[in-house]
């Protein structure tokens, strides 16, 4: 792969943030979060997980399949383990459900609890549902770029909207120049004090697209506690009815 020479041209005239990514091609710091974003998430998408959650004295991991249909539509289905199993989460627009088969109740999730880990996990809810957008709900500017695992990345700082409802203060985030693959995140609180880092490896292609597929949160506080979560398929742009996304489907989805 040829590498990229120059990946960052602040344009003070215009108060853009420009990064050449190659022959006369520019891109803001807005469309490198929207090309990055697109990768992972496509129209649409299909994938199955399992989620390890380590703490010093014990351990435990969760399967889930999820079903992505553009930023309002997501619905999480737990498979394992077999007590949990059947679980489901189901967002849509700003309206979020959890059904727990074992009590037979559906519940609605209020905005304040996006910020609380999802099965125990370091990841939130906010993570699983897609609530909040990196394009929609954040300026984006660059700051820099480096090296980070051997590739050319840029570094770029995520600050949310006045009136966006997101869990963070902001986010500093790694982007490859090349392939536009989030490879480094770390997320701030409204203090700006480091909450968590997440950090993403083993990039394989899955359905046509170039994607990590080993996802690991570190919790700034508590740094011997980690999530690690695997990404074993995904399927992209596949066409899913908004009906999918129903109270009702949660209870017999599989």
């Amino acid at each position: 792969m040829k590498p990229i020479i120059t990946c960052f041209l602040a344009i003070l005239a215009t108060g853009l943030a420009i990064a050449p990514v190659s022959g006369q091609e520019m891109l803001t710091a807005r469309q490198i979060i929207e090309k990055a974003d697109q990768n992972m998430q496509g129209e649409s998408n299909i994938s199955t997980m399992t989620m390890t959650i380590k703490r010093p004295a014990w351990e435990r991991t969760v399967g889930f399949k999820n079903w992505v249909k553009g930023r309002d539509l997501a619905l999480t289905l737990v498979t394992e383990p077999a007590k949990e199993k059947g679980q489901a989460f189901l967002k849509r627009k700003n309206d979020m459900w959890n059904y727990v088969p074992s009590i037979g109740r559906l519940v609605k999730l209020p905005p304040s609890m996006m910020s609380q880990g999802w099965m125990g996990s370091d990841y939130t809810n906010d993570d699983i549902l897609n609530e909040s957008s990196l394009v929609q709900d954040f300026t984006q500017e660059i700051i820099s770029t480096g090296d980070f695992q051997g590739s050319k990345c840029y570094q770029l700082r995520l600050t949310p909207l006045e009136n966006s409802n997101v869990v963070w203060g902001k986010i500093i985030t790694w982007v490859s120049c090349t392939d536009f693959i989030f490879l480094k995140s770390e997320y701030y609180d409204e203090n700006q004090a480091l909450v968590r880092t997440e950090t993403a490896g083993d990039i394989k292609i899955m359905d046509g697209r170039k994607i990590p597929t080993i996802l690991e949160i570190i919790p700034a506080d508590e740094p011997q506690n980690r999530t690690i979560v695997k990404i074993q398929s995904m399927d992209f742009d596949v066409k899913i009815d908004d009906n999918f996304f129903s109270q009702q489907n949660m209870k017999s989805v599989k």
